[in-house]
Protein backbone atom coordinates (compact mmCIF):
# COMPACT_ATOMS: atom_id res chain seq x y z
CA UNK A 1 0.00 0.00 0.00
CA UNK A 2 1.43 3.42 -0.96
CA UNK A 3 2.23 5.95 1.78
CA UNK A 4 -0.43 8.52 0.73
CA UNK A 5 -3.15 5.85 0.59
CA UNK A 6 -2.12 4.47 4.01
CA UNK A 7 -2.21 7.98 5.51
CA UNK A 8 -5.72 8.56 4.15
CA UNK A 9 -6.87 5.24 5.64
CA UNK A 10 -5.50 6.15 9.09
CA UNK A 11 -7.17 9.57 8.96
CA UNK A 12 -10.48 8.00 7.93
CA UNK A 13 -10.37 5.54 10.85
CA UNK A 14 -9.48 8.33 13.32
CA UNK A 15 -12.40 10.39 12.01
CA UNK A 16 -14.82 7.49 12.55
CA UNK A 17 -13.54 6.97 16.10
CA UNK A 18 -13.83 10.69 16.86
CA UNK A 19 -17.44 10.78 15.67
CA UNK A 20 -18.21 7.62 17.68
CA UNK A 21 -16.73 9.11 20.84
CA UNK A 22 -18.59 12.40 20.32
CA UNK A 23 -21.89 10.56 19.87
CA UNK A 24 -21.37 8.59 23.10
CA UNK A 25 -20.46 11.75 24.98
CA UNK A 26 -23.65 13.43 23.80
CA UNK A 27 -25.79 10.42 24.72
CA UNK A 28 -24.18 10.30 28.18
CA UNK A 29 -25.46 13.80 28.92
CA UNK A 30 -22.15 15.39 29.91
CA UNK A 31 -21.43 17.39 26.76
CA UNK A 32 -22.39 21.01 26.31
CA UNK A 33 -23.23 21.48 22.61
CA UNK A 34 -26.42 22.77 20.96
CA UNK A 35 -27.22 19.27 19.64
CA UNK A 36 -26.51 17.60 22.96
CA UNK A 37 -28.58 20.10 24.92
CA UNK A 38 -31.57 19.55 22.62
CA UNK A 39 -31.33 15.79 23.19
CA UNK A 40 -30.71 15.85 26.91
CA UNK A 41 -33.41 18.20 28.14
CA UNK A 42 -33.63 18.28 31.93
CA UNK A 43 -33.41 14.55 32.61
CA UNK A 44 -30.88 13.44 35.22
CA UNK A 45 -29.20 10.22 34.18
CA UNK A 46 -29.11 7.48 36.80
CA UNK A 47 -27.35 4.75 34.82
CA UNK A 48 -23.63 4.60 34.09
CA UNK A 49 -22.55 5.46 30.57
CA UNK A 50 -19.58 3.36 29.43
CA UNK A 51 -17.32 5.16 26.98
CA UNK A 52 -14.11 4.25 25.25
CA UNK A 53 -12.08 5.15 22.18
CA UNK A 54 -9.60 3.37 19.97
CA UNK A 55 -7.48 6.47 19.36
CA UNK A 56 -4.34 5.55 21.33
CA UNK A 57 -2.60 8.65 22.61
CA UNK A 58 -1.31 9.84 25.93
CA UNK A 59 -3.94 10.73 28.51
CA UNK A 60 -4.60 14.48 28.93
CA UNK A 61 -2.13 16.24 31.15
CA UNK A 62 -3.06 18.64 33.93
CA UNK A 63 -4.57 21.86 32.55
CA UNK A 64 -1.97 24.62 32.63
CA UNK A 65 -2.74 28.17 33.65
CA UNK A 66 -6.31 27.20 34.47
CA UNK A 67 -7.56 28.36 37.90
CA UNK A 68 -8.29 25.39 40.14
CA UNK A 69 -8.70 24.56 43.80
CA UNK A 70 -8.40 21.56 46.07
CA UNK A 71 -11.92 20.25 46.67
CA UNK A 72 -13.64 20.17 50.02
CA UNK A 73 -15.08 16.92 51.37
CA UNK A 74 -18.74 17.52 52.20
CA UNK A 75 -19.37 13.94 53.30
CA UNK A 76 -17.73 10.53 53.15
CA UNK A 77 -18.99 6.96 53.53
CA UNK A 78 -18.96 5.30 56.92
CA UNK A 79 -17.87 1.74 57.63
CA UNK A 80 -21.50 0.80 58.30
CA UNK A 81 -22.57 2.21 54.92
CA UNK A 82 -19.85 0.25 53.14
CA UNK A 83 -20.73 -2.96 54.98
CA UNK A 84 -24.37 -2.48 53.97
CA UNK A 85 -23.16 -2.36 50.35
CA UNK A 86 -21.05 -5.49 51.00
CA UNK A 87 -17.84 -3.56 50.36
CA UNK A 88 -14.85 -4.59 52.43
CA UNK A 89 -11.78 -2.37 52.12
CA UNK A 90 -10.00 0.40 53.99
CA UNK A 91 -11.44 3.91 53.73
CA UNK A 92 -8.93 6.53 52.61
CA UNK A 93 -8.45 8.98 55.54
CA UNK A 94 -9.81 12.42 54.65
CA UNK A 95 -6.39 14.01 55.23
CA UNK A 96 -4.97 11.75 52.48
CA UNK A 97 -7.66 12.59 49.92
CA UNK A 98 -6.58 15.13 47.33
CA UNK A 99 -8.56 16.11 44.26
CA UNK A 100 -8.46 19.34 42.33
CA UNK A 101 -11.38 20.92 40.50
CA UNK A 102 -10.88 23.66 37.95
CA UNK A 103 -12.98 26.78 38.24
CA UNK A 104 -14.49 26.25 34.80
CA UNK A 105 -15.58 22.73 35.75
CA UNK A 106 -17.08 24.04 38.99
CA UNK A 107 -18.97 26.74 37.08
CA UNK A 108 -20.38 24.09 34.74
CA UNK A 109 -21.50 21.98 37.70
CA UNK A 110 -23.16 25.03 39.21
CA UNK A 111 -24.99 25.67 35.94
CA UNK A 112 -26.23 22.07 35.89
CA UNK A 113 -27.59 22.33 39.43
CA UNK A 114 -29.34 25.63 38.64
CA UNK A 115 -30.77 24.27 35.39
CA UNK A 116 -32.14 21.20 37.17
CA UNK A 117 -33.42 23.29 40.13
CA UNK A 118 -31.67 20.79 42.39
CA UNK A 119 -28.89 21.89 44.74
CA UNK A 120 -27.66 18.29 45.03
CA UNK A 121 -27.38 17.73 41.28
CA UNK A 122 -23.83 17.02 40.17
CA UNK A 123 -21.44 14.68 38.41
CA UNK A 124 -20.82 11.08 39.46
CA UNK A 125 -17.42 9.73 38.45
CA UNK A 126 -16.38 6.09 38.67
CA UNK A 127 -13.63 3.80 37.42
CA UNK A 128 -14.54 0.51 35.74
CA UNK A 129 -12.45 -2.25 34.22
CA UNK A 130 -12.63 -2.29 30.44
CA UNK A 131 -11.86 -0.03 27.53
CA UNK A 132 -8.89 -0.32 25.22
CA UNK A 133 -6.36 0.24 28.01
CA UNK A 134 -7.77 -1.83 30.88
CA UNK A 135 -9.60 0.87 32.85
CA UNK A 136 -12.10 3.53 31.90
CA UNK A 137 -13.72 6.51 33.54
CA UNK A 138 -17.51 6.64 33.60
CA UNK A 139 -19.41 9.85 34.18
CA UNK A 140 -23.09 10.52 34.65
CA UNK A 141 -25.32 13.22 36.00
CA UNK A 142 -26.55 12.45 39.52
CA UNK A 143 -29.28 13.93 41.67
CA UNK A 144 -27.97 12.78 45.04
CA UNK A 145 -25.16 11.05 46.92
CA UNK A 146 -25.17 7.26 47.17
CA UNK A 147 -24.26 5.55 50.45
CA UNK A 148 -20.81 4.53 49.18
CA UNK A 149 -19.96 7.95 47.71
CA UNK A 150 -17.61 10.68 48.76
CA UNK A 151 -19.19 14.07 48.14
CA UNK A 152 -16.81 16.83 46.99
CA UNK A 153 -17.36 20.52 46.22
CA UNK A 154 -15.33 23.49 45.08
CA UNK A 155 -14.43 25.70 48.08
CA UNK A 156 -15.80 28.90 46.54
CA UNK A 157 -18.12 27.99 43.65
CA UNK A 158 -21.24 26.39 45.08
CA UNK A 159 -23.11 24.20 44.28
CA UNK A 160 -20.47 22.19 42.43
CA UNK A 161 -21.12 18.58 43.40
CA UNK A 162 -18.81 15.69 42.58
CA UNK A 163 -19.72 12.15 43.72
CA UNK A 164 -17.08 9.39 43.68
CA UNK A 165 -17.56 5.94 45.19
CA UNK A 166 -15.01 4.75 47.74
CA UNK A 167 -13.53 2.08 45.46
CA UNK A 168 -13.04 4.45 42.53
CA UNK A 169 -11.51 7.15 44.70
CA UNK A 170 -8.49 4.94 45.29
CA UNK A 171 -7.88 5.02 41.53
CA UNK A 172 -8.62 8.74 41.16
CA UNK A 173 -6.93 10.24 44.21
CA UNK A 174 -4.57 13.05 43.19
CA UNK A 175 -6.33 13.78 39.89
CA UNK A 176 -7.67 17.03 38.46
CA UNK A 177 -11.27 17.27 37.26
CA UNK A 178 -11.63 19.68 34.37
CA UNK A 179 -14.19 20.82 31.82
CA UNK A 180 -12.61 21.06 28.37
CA UNK A 181 -13.89 22.53 25.12
CA UNK A 182 -12.91 20.88 21.84
CA UNK A 183 -14.14 20.74 18.26
CA UNK A 184 -16.46 17.79 18.99
CA UNK A 185 -17.99 19.57 22.00
CA UNK A 186 -17.35 20.32 25.64
CA UNK A 187 -17.07 17.66 28.33
CA UNK A 188 -15.83 16.87 31.80
CA UNK A 189 -12.57 14.95 31.94
CA UNK A 190 -9.97 13.58 34.31
CA UNK A 191 -6.46 15.03 33.95
CA UNK A 192 -3.12 14.22 35.57
CA UNK A 193 -4.20 11.02 37.29
CA UNK A 194 -1.05 9.91 39.19
CA UNK A 195 -2.21 6.27 38.92
CA UNK A 196 -2.32 6.38 35.10
CA UNK A 197 0.62 6.06 32.72
CA UNK A 198 -1.19 6.58 29.44
CA UNK A 199 -4.42 6.02 27.58
CA UNK A 200 -6.72 7.12 24.81
CA UNK A 201 -6.73 10.62 23.45
CA UNK A 202 -10.34 10.98 24.57
CA UNK A 203 -9.12 10.71 28.18
CA UNK A 204 -11.62 7.97 29.02
CA UNK A 205 -9.68 4.70 28.80
CA UNK A 206 -6.33 4.46 30.57
CA UNK A 207 -3.64 2.10 31.77
CA UNK A 208 -2.51 1.80 35.36
CA UNK A 209 1.11 2.30 36.31
CA UNK A 210 3.08 -0.81 37.21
Amino acid sequence: MSAPRFALLVLARASICTRYTADIYMRSGIVSTPIARSRIGSTLHKTRSFVSSSIARAAPSAPTHVPKSTVLISSSPTLDELKAQELDFDIIPEEDVKLELTNRAAEQLKSIAMREHCSNAGLRIAVESGGCHGYQYTMELASERNAEDYHFTHPAIIPSNIYIDAVSLGLLNGSTIDFATELIGSSFRIAANPQAKGGCGCGISWEMKD
